[in-house]
């Protein structure tokens, strides 16, 4: 079963949720040490080798019951640099899924807990805002950037939201995972 739904909108925490409730879950992140996005390198940790990962992949696969259901975050090919093996994106992608709606003011708030590392470090969030110069143009990264030098943080998280991660996610996540229109949709509020 994959869990779907735009940036921030809590999928970690609803993982996380089932997996203290006794659901098989799958974390991709966290084995991946990475959040799968363009900020989504973790400050403390690097990611592993593509070989360790695989090796850990294996090592859970092997200890879940294939006669449960297994719960696993939407993700691309990719996790920062790691390549998700191609057998896991087929099933993922074939798979039925739970999409989370969460409004923009609670996703924000999800974020601004998330990536609090960038909050006292905006010389790694420029470097990380950098990346995306190409998609945006050096205008709008400017803008961007001038939001978090300011520490106008809800606003700089919101208009990432809006105008950079919604429109990555509807393009990505309709086109990769067939079974999304009929997904189950779970409502999280703050």
């Amino acid at each position: 079963m994959v869990i779907h739904g735009p940036t921030g909108s809590g999928k970690s925490r609803y993982l996380k949720t089932l997996q203290r409730a006794g659901e098989q879950v799958l974390e991709l992140e966290e084995l991946a040490a990475h959040r799968g996005s363009v900020l989504g390198n973790l400050p403390d940790r690097p990611q592993p080798s593509q070989k360790w990962l695989e090796s850990q992949l294996l090592a859970v696969l092997s200890a879940l019951d294939p006669a449960r259901t297994v719960y696993v975050e939407g993700e691309s090919r990719k996790i920062g640099q790691i390549q998700v093996p191609e057998a896991l994106i087929t099933r993922m992608r074939a798979s039925p899924c739970i999409l989370l709606e969460t409004d923009l003011e609670t996703r924000v708030t999800l974020l601004l807990e998330e990536y609090r590392h960038f909050l006292a470090d905006t010389n790694a969030l420029d470097t990380q805002l950098d990346c995306l110069v190409g998609l945006h143009g050096r205008d709008k990264i400017a803008e961007w950037k001038a939001l978090a030098a300011r520490g106008a943080w809800r606003e700089f998280v919101e208009r990432l939201l809006v105008e950079h991660y919604d429109p990555a996610y509807r393009r990505s996540s309709l086109h990769n995972f067939a079974r999304l229109h009929e997904a189950e949709k779970v409502r999280i509020a703050a």
